[in-house]
């Protein structure tokens, strides 16, 4: 172990600049970039806190008593987290409309308070309607969200029809300071944002440098964590890369900047992704397969030409912690003739004149070492505007006219991407899951009375939120597992903190402010831990309003486990879509994707007109990362079905594979005509017809499977067009990586078949 980390200074100090140059407040912040991409997460959980503080600050200040503290906290929760969409004006208008329903919605709780039967159809006849407005989007979502939460609130509290008035004015307060608090104390713009995950892209980028150090200095006995650590920065830097494309349309004025944005995002993603594979195939007796990157316990190969060749091993050490340098050295920081001839030397490995001697599988990865500097070369020079080129050398100089003659094909064949840049949204299936949880809501407040005819109404909310961002029976049944698991830990956290706080007001409102924000600072990670901090909080609200006991607490799991089991019930039973379906549903839309990207990459390449493939490809990504989400129930730990676990895995890093072929040749094609390094060849078209067709076949099975048709397989595509025999000699290199791309893209489809049980047509 010191021997390795005596080795990794060493080529930090070989690099020909000093790494320990960026101050620990820069490292820190890159830290906390990459693990929060955009501080969504934080800045969540700090305005939903702020808006709470600011409400209970003027609340006290007119000494109103604790049931008008609670509640005024609970608005500005909703107030502030219900408001999702991306534009400011939107934003407020959405909040401006969330008032009076807000009003509406506490005023018929006090009213049918009284009503016991009114107030339970009611309830239900509310959440239909709020699961049903889900269809109007981000703001029809919201209201409903308001309506339904501000309803709860009415019954947490008891609110009556003599104290209706004061908490009218709590709630319009909780509101008004939500609107200060997201407007003016901790205001969030798209670009903003998009800055943000800029950055957060670039830190983990860096990661993925570090994890791929790592896996070259691996030995026998931590290779596998190593290579679960590349695995994971690799699927870290692809969310990032998504997140930044949600944000693109909204965080730039410039149709053409956020062309240009998006191109070079892909561009770095596609080469750090390229460039660990090379990585996989140096440290192997033969070629490591993409899968590799992608299937959770796959095994790293061993051997390869890189255990023969320790000095080759420091230098390539010593040029990822270098690439690493150049990507995250500030703009400010970026010149000076060190910096400069550190660049020149990665970028220099483009040329076959300045590869270091050694085996073909070790000069490749200098060559992608190359590639990546190029992509970090374009991603500053978007991002950051002109760079120095006092001391560039012919090869910089060269990768400088390549990024040019990009940025000026991208913005000439805007008008044209343009007319195709119409698109659909998806149909949402809002009233099957409106009647799901109405039907679920409805046994609940049966099931709960009997509980307790207090506290019914933590089954409808558990009810409640195990529909919310579910689509099958299986993701409901898992998103109540994990409900219920956090609430039991939570349940023993608020009994030991209601002991520790006692009766202490202002440390208990304390400690909620901090479980409110590690609850929305969690959310997007654990569910199960969101749920642990929920019932914390609850717990200290209970010791607030004077009705805390164990009993209470206790209650509260009964009434968790019994709303959970409702809206299993529920989704089972009424209109139910079982995972199987909904997985097959996704599998198509992917295997549709996947074909839409192939097909129009292939075409382009083959000199076909110019479509818009980085937007194709991110709607692959999406349609892939819905599947990932939907195969959970299958894949999770405690599924007793381990094959069918092990083949949902194996199919979803089989279609990752896919994509990132995919993504490569989009990428490729959309450099065409203008690109002086790439021509197009009408032969390519011949070789991705088998591939075309296939996924055609796979898509047809997994939609009808009496499909009788079957996946064709034959030469590779390599032996179909000889390597080199496309474009100029002088661009060759370009070339086989296409000819690569289509090769291991045509296998990982022919891998689909089998476990996806299509028939295969072997040649003669």
């Amino acid at each position: 172990m010191l021997e390795r980390r005596s080795r990794r200074d060493a080529g930090k100090e070989h690099s020909g600049v000093r790494v320990s140059g960026r101050s620990v407040r820069a490292e820190l912040w890159d830290r906390i970039a990459a693990s929060d991409p955009g501080l969504l997460r934080l800045t969540a959980g700090l305005r939903t806190v702020c808006a709470i503080a600011l409400t209970l600050a003027v609340l006290a200040v007119l000494r109103t008593d604790v049931s008008h503290l609670v509640a005024g906290a609970i608005a500005a929760m909703v107030a502030t987290f219900a408001i999702r969409e991306k534009e400011r004006p939107e934003q407020a208008v959405t909040l401006a409309l969330g008032l009076p329903v807000a009003l509406a919605s506490v005023s018929l709780g006090a009213l049918l308070r009284s009503h016991v039967v009114a107030g339970d159809i009611f309830f239900v006849a509310l959440i239909f309607s709020a699961v049903y407005g889900r269809r109007f989007g981000d703001r029809g979502t919201a209201l409903g969200l308001i309506g339904f939460q501000v309803y709860f609130l009415s019954l947490f509290v008891g609110a009556t029809v003599s104290a209706l008035p004061g908490l009218c004015g709590t709630i319009v307060l909780a509101f008004g300071s939500s609107a200060v608090v997201r407007f003016a104390l901790v205001p969030e713009t798209p670009a903003g944002i998009l800055d943000r995950l800029r950055r957060a892209f670039r830190a983990r980028f860096a990661q993925l440098l570090s994890a791929q150090v790592a896996l070259l200095d691996a030995g026998p006995d931590d290779r596998e964590k190593a290579l679960e650590e590349a695995r994971a920065r690799t699927a870290a830097l692809h969310e990032t890369a998504m997140m930044i494309q949600g944000w693109l349309e909204q965080g730039t004025s410039d149709e053409a900047v956020a062309r240009l944005v998006q191109r070079r995002i892909a561009d770095a993603e596609i080469t750090a992704e390229r460039l660990g594979l090379l990585l996989l195939t140096a440290r192997s007796t033969e070629r490591a397969d993409t899968l590799t990157l992608h299937l959770p316990g796959a095994p790293l190969p061993s051997g390869g030409p890189l255990a023969e060749h320790d000095g080759t091993t420091a230098t390539l050490r010593r040029d990822l912690e270098a690439l690493r340098l150049l990507l995250l050295q500030p703009v400010s920081e970026a010149r000076g003739t060190g910096l400069a001839q550190v660049r020149n030397r990665l970028l220099g490995y483009r040329e076959e004149d300045n590869l270091p001697p050694g085996p073909t599988a070790v000069q490749d990865v200098f060559r992608g070492i190359g590639e990546a500097s190029r992509a970090v070369l374009g991603l500053r020079m978007a991002l950051e505007g002109p760079q120095d080129e006092t001391d560039d050398t012919p090869a910089t100089t060269r990768s400088r006219e390549e990024l040019h003659a990009e940025d000026a094909a991208i913005g000439g064949s805007e008008e044209a991407r343009e007319e195709e840049a119409e698109r659909t949204g998806l149909k949402r299936p809002t009233t099957r899951a409106a009647v799901q949880v109405a039907v679920g809501s409805s046994l609940a407040i049966v099931g709960g009375e009997f509980i307790s005819s207090q506290r019914w109404y933590w089954a409808v909310l558990t009810c409640w939120i195990v529909f919310i961002n579910t689509a099958s029976t299986g993701e409901i049944l898992v998103k109540g597992y994990r409900r219920l698991l956090g609430t039991v830990f939570g349940v023993v956290a608020g009994i030991v903190l209601a002991g520790l706080v006692g009766h202490h007001t202002w440390t208990a409102f304390a400690l909620v402010l901090v479980f409110i924000f590690a609850m929305f600072y969690t959310a997007p990670l654990s569910f199960t831990l969101m749920s642990f901090f929920v019932t914390a909080m609850l717990g200290l609200l209970y010791t607030l309003l004077h009705t805390y006991s164990t009993t209470v607490l206790v209650m509260r799991i009964e009434e968790t486990a019994l709303g959970a089991a409702c809206g299993i019930v529920a989704a089972a039973v009424v209109l139910p879509v079982h995972t199987d379906r909904r997985t097959d549903e996704l599998l198509a839309t992917v295997l549709t994707r996947l074909d839409d990207v192939t097909d129009a990459a292939v075409d382009q390449l083959s000199g076909g007109p110019a479509v818009d493939l980085l937007d194709k490809a991110r709607d692959l990504d999406q349609a892939l990362a819905d599947l990932r989400a939907s195969t959970q129930p299958l894949t999770h730990p405690i599924t007793p079905l381990r094959a069918r676990r092990d083949t949902a895995r194996y199919i979803v890093a089989m279609l990752e594979t896919c994509a990132y072929h995919a993504r490569s040749l989009a990428a490729t094609a959309e450099l065409l005509p203008e690109h002086p390094s790439i021509a197009a060849d009408p032969r390519l078209r011949v070789a991705g017809r088998r591939i075309v067709a296939n996924i055609e076949a796979i898509a047809g099975h997994v939609g009808d499977e009496r499909s009788t048709v079957r996946i064709e397989t034959g030469p590779s595509i390599t032996s179909m067009l000889k390597p080199g025999t496309l474009g100029a000699p002088r661009y060759d290199r370009v070339t086989d990586r296409v000819l690569r791309h289509l090769q291991r893209l045509d296998e990982a489809v022919a891998g689909l078949a089998r476990p996806l049980k299509v028939p295969v047509d072997k040649p003669e």
